[in-house]
């Protein structure tokens, strides 16, 4: 039985509600004096606790996913490389978007040296992280970010170069420190730039809810927080009016890990004139309403409708395919994705869509796993993205 099966826990939880109503029925008959009865007593409060707490850490973990196998919780996880496999090659068409009507308000923030494992020098040699609050003005949200700019961003030679950006987006209830701690993001950046393996890309680090504590998923809800419209909309018109980042679509990708994965997906797929590339670690092909989602759909005769539209593979088979680049990743022990995946997968190349894979032979639903696939990714995307896009005018002499 594998380690997150509901059948192991399911038989843990029988087995550790039989050990309770085996010490009722035996304690009567080990309250004697003497060694023996006293290490029966013992013995039995010993067995009935670690049962209990079997079934308790059995089903924590299959809720959070700490540990996806039984190797991968012995410490026997496969190191070996993590690969792409790719599918249906071809890059995507987008069209452009020329508006510049976003605010970023800079806050008390972190530095690259801020960050464990990053290497120190000054900006041109090793870039920098911002901290920042980005408002949306059609989705009146603000929602708190770090922003990476590369070494090249600070250099002499690039002064007029716009980037391709990278938003990459953590799970539920993350936010910007998991994507940058966690995740790693900017570490990886930094390697990938130095082994030449990335184009030099600005990095967007954010949660994928504006509304927290609620769980957004990138949904406009009715008559609630505007998820949808904060990425698609406000966000790059915020980065494009403080930063140097590309102007065309072309230069722009969304990744991310669990929910932010289920969100990068559902912002290509519906989006793909902002967003024609898009990496999904551990994500989902659907969105259904939970307890920390609430109502996302609204009611009435539109509702079904809508939360229909957030279904991917409904999409797939009733809707245009569009001009986009997608990574799935999942593994074949572990993730309750697998199976999800392999259909989405199938589907996508029926349809002649562009999808690739990482496929780990196994792998849990955490940072363990995406921390193995999320060099991979940011090394796929940077390849679909294209870099230098556009560059500024030169400043006009007196």
């Amino acid at each position: 039985m594998g380690l997150t099966s509901r059948s192991l826990l399911y038989t843990v939880a029988f087995a550790a509600v039989l050990c309770v109503g085996l010490m009722v029925w035996v304690w009567p008959r080990l309250s004697g004096k003497g060694p023996l009865p006293v290490l029966g007593r013992l013995g039995s409060i010993l067995l009935t606790q670690l049962s209990i707490m079997a079934a308790v850490l059995l089903a924590v973990n299959a809720n959070v996913g700490f540990f996806g196998t039984w190797n991968q919780l012995l410490g026997r996880v496969d190191k070996a490389p993590v690969n792409v496999i790719e599918m249906n090659p071809g890059g995507p068409r987008a069209t452009v978007d020329e508006s510049r009507n976003g605010l970023i308000q800079p806050t008390d923030g972190e530095n690259v040296e801020s960050f464990p494992g990053y290497p120190k020098g000054p900006e041109d040699k090793v870039g920098a992280i911002r901290s920042v609050r980005i408002l949306g003005k059609r989705s009146q949200a603000v929602n708190p970010a770090y922003v990476y700019l590369p070494p090249q961003y600070f250099q002499k030679q690039y002064q007029r170069t716009r980037f391709p950006v990278m938003v990459a987006v953590s799970g539920y209830p993350g936010g910007r420190a998991s994507v940058a701690r966690n995740l790693r993001v900017p570490l990886n950046a930094a390697r990938l730039l130095e082994e030449r393996k990335m184009s030099p890309t600005v990095i967007v680090m954010l949660a994928p809810t504006i509304a927290s504590p609620r769980d957004t998923e990138c949904v406009d809800v009715p008559d609630g927080p505007q998820a949808e419209t904060f990425f698609t909309k406000d966000l790059p018109e915020a980065l494009r009016s403080a930063y140097r980042v590309g102007e065309h679509a072309t230069s722009w990708g969304v990744l991310g890990y669990s929910s932010g994965g289920t969100c990068a997906l559902q912002l290509a797929m519906r989006a793909p004139e902002v967003y024609p590339v898009a990496a999904s670690l551990s994500g989902d092909f659907r969105i259904k309403n939970d307890i920390a989602t609430g109502n996302l759909f609204g009611s009435g005769e539109k509702a079904e409708e809508r939360k229909r539209e957030h279904d991917l593979m409904w999409r797939l088979e009733n809707k245009p395919v569009p001009q986009v680049s997608l990574l799935v990743a999942t593994s074949r022990k572990g993730e309750k994705n697998y199976e999800a995946t392999e259909k989405f997968v199938d589907a996508a190349h029926a349809k002649k869509l562009d999808v690739a894979q990482i496929v780990l032979p196994e792998g849990s639903h955490g940072f363990k796993t995406w921390q193995r696939e999320i060099g991979e990714a940011m090394k796929w995307m940077s390849g679909r993205l294209t870099f230098p896009q556009d560059v500024q005018d030169r400043p006009k002499k007196d």
